[in-house]
């Protein structure tokens, strides 16, 4: 499949068009996941009746938001202004990027290799990010996921809360764990084709 790079404002009804009945790399971590003794998850079981959702109705799934995380998206700009004079990389930012069954929002890309993605985290969250001194393994999954969608090597993780340091952390592909993310996410695509079609089957009432 070609990789198909959207220059929408993310957020907006476009950028929700876009992502439309497709699982996302921000939600891959929830792919992954598994329920007590290795049953279903119920939050995985969830994503997947959502997204049959949007693509029964051809109506997009809006995200909650609350104030924390409008604060975070408005502070998201002021990392990114750090991160560029830090590190004297030129960036573009995308909207969205799609590739088949499968799609990621990056925060930007970098040259022909590059990404960039950013955390906003609170104060006593980013000060144990800078304690480990780590990549979060929380984040893994979306990372991961953004370089197997977007086809590129690496990613440079950007952690932020004003008045404390900026964490930054290249990371590079896992090409074992990509390997097994593919295969999970293939799998619920095609829950997802038959759970659709299951659906479609019944008459309306």
């Amino acid at each position: 499949m070609a990789v198909e790079i959207f220059d929408c404002e993310q957020g907006t009804p476009e950028w929700y068009q876009c992502r439309l009945g497709i699982p996302t790399a921000s939600e891959f971590a929830t792919v992954l996941a598994s329920g007590r003794g290795g049953g279903e998850s119920k939050t995985r079981r969830t994503y997947l009746y959502k997204l049959a959702g949007e693509i029964l109705t051809d109506e997009p799934m809006y995200s909650y938001s609350n104030d924390h995380m409008e604060r975070g998206k408005t502070m998201e700009s002021e990392a990114r202004d750090m991160y560029v004079f830090l590190s004297d990389l030129e960036i573009h930012q995308v909207g969205f990027i799609r590739n088949g069954r499968k799609g990621c929002s990056p925060d930007s890309l970098i040259g022909n290799d590059g990404m960039l993605e950013i955390k906003t985290k609170l104060a006593h969250l980013q000060c144990e990010v800078l304690d480990y001194d780590e990549f979060p393994a929380e984040h893994k999954a979306q990372c991961q996921g953004q370089l197997w969608v977007a086809e590129r090597e690496w990613v440079d993780f950007v952690s932020y809360w004003p008045k404390l340091p900026m964490f930054a952390k290249r990371v590079f592909r896992d090409e074992a764990y990509i390997k097994k993310l593919a295969a999970e996410v293939d799998r619920f695509n095609n829950e997802l084709a038959d759970l659709v079609e299951k659906i479609r089957s019944r008459k309306a009432a």
